[in-house]
């Protein structure tokens, strides 16, 4: 089968045929690094590295860049308000965000650039799109793209043509569908923002927020390239506006498939910090949940669905890992000289429901399935080796997309230790301490079990 997507822009499933033989380009939207990011925003990066990882999988060469919006409103008015520069402020939350996705198993861009290091090319791009005429110059020193200069606008988000408010322009980085006007691609300095500007033929100023993910995108993957992708609330105005204005300077169709996730909702209502419902993922962490058990929370609900989040749910997901991790145990515990069935991976079922539009519930519908099955018959001893060897292999590969299994890192490297000095304890008799160490375990959720050849430990 062929992997089909939900495009966006035609607003149907459409074959995922890449431009270039067995690779992908493709583009995310980063954060914009005023604040910590939130849940929400790990659901959209989620989304993506499933994505990223299921073509992986599909044997494609990936090209992934990942941008840093490290210059709009938000992020100066941030620094100015605690008299820090840009670079102080935004440096922080970008190492923030970096240490989330690595905690996350989220593979890192191949490209991570910031858009302070690209304003050239954006001053560039705006020149082009000037003399084009489609930008005009305002007496202040800033430059706007004419939304009327250019037929297809409004393609990716469906907007009515009668919204259009020829002439009225917004200055603001970001904006409501309502009153759709010229959109800024250069902004010229104001007294608020201090000294955060760079020169350019109209005046100092800085690039507007749409502008710095075109001049990004096709530095490093061409003026046209495979996929772009974002939560729904990118596709007005951030991303009609980047598909305009790329469209205007290239000549080129831009993106072949743009992605959407849908938003995350806390216990059935939208996040707020006046409801208290507002997550990052150390608040999360700091409750006692693993990584794994929130990155499975977030990739385990379709993508284009809206994702209940729930304490309870991360708990749920916990348990769903541990059964997976206890089916990884047991095989490679399993003895290579016992006769049993042979059992097939359902290979063809996870790649039938991943290829369509990464169909993730259909995905663990059939691996846990089959991992039912696997207990079955490990219960009986009635495995064969070399299913059991097939199997093992096969879980890996699954995890080669889910990322939730084998995850060994620091935690278990501190179980591991643990564990060792409960069997010192035990060998010296010291049953007190041993006992406490088993407990200690107990309440991080780790069971242990004592076997003649060790003791074994698995969550519980």
């Amino acid at each position: 089968m062929s992997l089909r997507l939900y495009n966006t822009l035609s607003r149907r499933m459409e074959t995922l045929k890449p431009l270039l033989a067995g690779e992908i380009r493709m583009y995310t939207c980063g954060p914009t690094v005023y604040d910590a990011v939130h849940i929400g925003n790990l659901r959209t990066f989620m989304f993506e590295d499933l994505l990223r990882r299921y073509l992986v999988y599909r044997e494609y060469k990936v090209v992934h860049v990942m941008n840093i919006t490290d210059v709009d409103d938000k992020t100066i008015q941030r620094a100015m308000a605690e008299g820090r520069t840009l670079a102080e402020l935004t440096g922080h939350y970008t190492r923030e965000f970096e240490a989330d996705l690595k905690t996350l198993n989220i593979l890192p861009a191949h490209q991570l650039p910031r858009a302070t290091e690209f304003i050239p090319r954006m001053v560039a791009g705006i020149k082009i799109l000037i003399d084009k005429g489609h930008a005009y110059k305002t007496d202040d020193g800033s430059v706007y793209f004419d939304v009327s200069s250019f037929p297809r606008y409004g393609q990716l988000a469906r907007l009515d043509p009668d919204q259009m408010r020829a002439g009225e322009r917004v200055a603001d980085d970001d904006y409501e569908k309502e009153g759709v006007r010229d959109f800024a691609l250069w902004k010229s300095s104001k007294p608020t923002d201090g000294d955060i500007a760079w020169p350019s033929p109209w005046g100092r100023g800085r690039p507007g927020w749409h502008m710095e993910c075109s001049a990004m995108s096709t530095h490093y993957l061409g003026d046209h390239f495979d996929l772009h992708c974002g939560g729904v609330d990118n596709i007005f105005p951030h991303h009609e506006n980047e598909l305009a204005q790329s469209q205007c300077i290239s000549g080129a169709p831009f993106v072949n498939l743009w992605l959407h996730s849908e938003h995350l909702v806390v216990d059935g209502q939208k996040m707020s910090k006046s409801l208290g419902n507002f997550y990052t993922l150390q608040d999360i962490l700091a409750q006692g949940f693993s990584p794994e058990a929130v990155r499975y929370t977030l990739l385990a609900t379709h993508y284009r669905q809206r994702l209940n989040f729930t304490l309870t749910k991360v708990g749920e997901s916990q348990k769903a890992i541990n059964r997976l991790r206890e089916v990884a145990r047991r095989l490679e515990a399993a003895p290579p000289d016992a006769e049993g069935e042979a059992l097939s991976p359902p290979d063809e079922a996870v790649e039938a429901a991943m290829d369509d539009d990464l169909n993730i519930a259909g995905t663990l519908g059939a691996i846990f399935g089959w991992a039912h099955e696997l207990f079955t018959l490990m219960d009986h001893q009635q495995l064969s080796p070399s299913s059991a060897l097939e199997a093992l292999a096969a879980l890996r590969r699954y995890d080669e997309i889910l990322g939730v299994i084998f995850t060994a890192g620091e935690a278990d490297e501190e179980v591991e230790a643990l564990v060792k000095a409960r069997e010192a304890a035990r060998s010296a008799k010291d049953w007190a301490r041993a006992d406490a160490i088993r407990d200690q375990l107990l309440d991080r959720g780790i069971v242990l079990e004592d076997t003649p050849t060790g003791t074994i430990w698995k969550q519980g």
